[in-house]
């Protein structure tokens, strides 16, 4: 299985740091967030990663190199100026993808979750991690029912909601009918959604989105 890390958003709420830095070689204990990422990928037991990149493009590929400081083959998709948003990002990469299911993970969250997990995922389309709601997202992004993720329509409180980890896994046929250029991955899903094309499961343990500057500094903070 392959492996593609979105790395090409241009942080808009974490500036000013990434204006001088990419969001994904942000700094978090003595180790880049996109750097954590490769050595859980590697210690899973993934060989072949793809990157995305676009805003500050240049600084990643010169920090990370071929990978082989991980014992990895990095291959870069570079995107256009203003990037390709999550949904063309992936399906801008998918040659380099391969034919067989593939995981993905946003280079700004920082887990524990056990990646080794997806390389065992039965995925037909798409696979979701979905995490507990934390406090900049209460009303949750989805529901999730007999292993099936659905958008939910049902009132709250008859099946709970949960946040979308930013990790997952997709068959390369997801995106057969997917747009050119640049669009969300959302939509997509939540059309595959009311198909029952969309898996998941809820991981438990530590998770945060590195969104904003405040939630960076907390986590700094309990990594200090």
């Amino acid at each position: 299985m392959r492996a593609m890390i979105l790395a090409a958003g241009r942080g808009e709420r974490l500036r000013p740091l990434t204006d001088t830095t990419p969001k994904p070689l942000l700094q978090v204990g003595d180790q880049s967030l996109i750097g954590r990422h490769l050595e859980k990928l590697a210690l899973a037991g993934f060989r072949e990663v793809v990157i995305n990149l676009a805003h500050q493009g240049d600084m990643i590929r010169d920090a990370l190199g071929n990978g082989s400081n991980w014992g990895l083959n990095i291959h870069y998709s570079q995107e256009p100026s203003g990037a390709l948003d999550t949904g063309g990002g992936i399906g801008h990469a998918l040659p380099l993808l391969g034919e067989s299911p593939f995981a993905v993970i946003n280079g700004d969250v920082f887990t524990q979750y056990p990646i080794a997990r997806l390389r065992v995922v039965k995925c037909s389309h798409a696979h979701l991690v979905l995490v507990p709601n934390p406090a900049h997202n209460l009303k949750g992004d989805f529901g999730l029912q007999g292993g099936h993720v659905f958008a939910q329509k049902q009132p709250i409180n008859e099946h709970p909601r949960f946040t979308f980890s930013g990790i997952s896994v997709y068959h390369p046929r997801f995106f057969d009918s997917a747009p050119d250029g640049r669009y969300s991955v959302v939509p997509m899903l939540t059309a595959a959604m009311d198909q029952k094309r969309v898996t998941g499961e809820v991981f438990r343990g530590e998770w945060h989105d590195i969104g904003t500057l405040e939630r960076l500094e907390t986590l700094r903070e309990t990594r200090a």
